[in-house]
């Protein structure tokens, strides 16, 4: 679902900023407008400053119909940072953040109206102009993370990796050059690498029309290749480890889908999949590379020289 954001100026009170969210401008937030940064996931007035114009509009302002949101745009925003941080469950939400069962509305509604999506794809869009480079990638990396899941994971959604030896689920993720998200897809353990990728890249593809070339491992090689060179004009080129290397080696471009997957690691949330729903897991992993880019934005620009 898309939708517009509208950019709001930021007013601040002797020292003390204000919010300017639309919940407290034009809904029915009733909590204090002044915030105090109390936690270190919660945004800084600058990383806010950042946010503030990329948030999705509100389906109630454009007539879309709902109540207007009861609770600060800001706060429900740290929560979420919060819970990804720090691993908790939504019940353990502290005091100092909104009610956790409208924290967890707004996550679901985000989640299920592809929001979080939005918002991401529109901070990844600033973090690579922000870096010099065109908005729209042309070239990307594809792999597979498998985790274990928690006992709330049904069987449905779960499965056995016998490489791994992992019994839970499996992050598909294509990232840019950068190492920012372009797509990810959650799965059982068990699903085969090539299989998940053909819809995932399938996804990618419609979504980034410019993305022309894809690195992956050697488990990526077979039909593949030719299946999305043929469907989607893609080509997948297979970086393999040399034979003659023993040890340790750091191989071209796959170094780059690595350091995501260690960024998600030191998400607690993410440590293992605690997730009932494949969405919501997803949704977890599109929150922590959220959390990432607005702290990539709000730090300053340094000149090369």
């Amino acid at each position: 679902m898309s939708q517009s954001c509208v950019p709001m100026p930021v007013q601040s009170t002797a020292g003390t900023r204000e919010c300017d969210c639309l919940a407290h401008r034009f809904g029915n937030a009733v909590d204090h407008a002044l915030h105090e940064r109390r936690y270190p996931s919660d945004m800084t007035d600058a990383e806010w400053a950042v946010v503030r114009p990329l948030l999705p509009e509100p389906g109630w302002m454009r007539g879309r119909g709902g109540q207007p949101e009861a609770y600060c745009h800001r706060a429900m925003l740290d929560a979420i940072a919060y819970l990804v941080d720090n691993g908790i469950k939504w019940r353990a939400m502290p005091a100092d953040f909104p009610p956790w069962d409208r924290v967890y509305a707004f996550f679901r509604r985000w989640r299920d109206h592809g929001l979080v999506r939005e918002f991401h794809d529109r901070l990844r869009g600033q973090v690579r102009e922000k870096a010099g480079r065109d908005p729209r990638p042309t070239a990307g990396v594809i792999d597979s993370q498998s985790v274990k899941a928690d006992a709330v994971v049904g069987a449905d959604s779960r499965g056995f990796d016998g490489g791994k030896l992992v019994n839970g689920r499996k992050r598909h993720v294509v990232v840019d050059t950068l190492g920012l998200l372009l797509g990810v897809m959650v799965t059982g353990a068990d699903a085969g690498d090539r299989a998940a990728a053909r819809v995932l890249l399938e996804q990618v593809a419609a979504a980034h029309h410019r993305l022309a070339l894809v690195w992956a491992d050697g488990g990526y090689t077979g039909s593949l290749v030719e299946h999305c060179l043929a469907t989607f004009a893609l080509v997948v080129a297979i970086v393999k480890r040399s034979d003659n290397v023993k040890g340790f080696v750091v191989l071209p471009k796959r170094w780059i889908v690595e350091r995501l997957f260690a960024h998600l690691m030191r998400s607690r949330r993410l440590a293992r999949d605690f997730e009932r729903r494949v969405t919501s897991a997803e949704a977890m992993i599109y929150w922590s590379m959220t959390a990432l880019m607005i702290r990539r934005l709000a730090r300053p620009h340094r000149e090369r020289g």
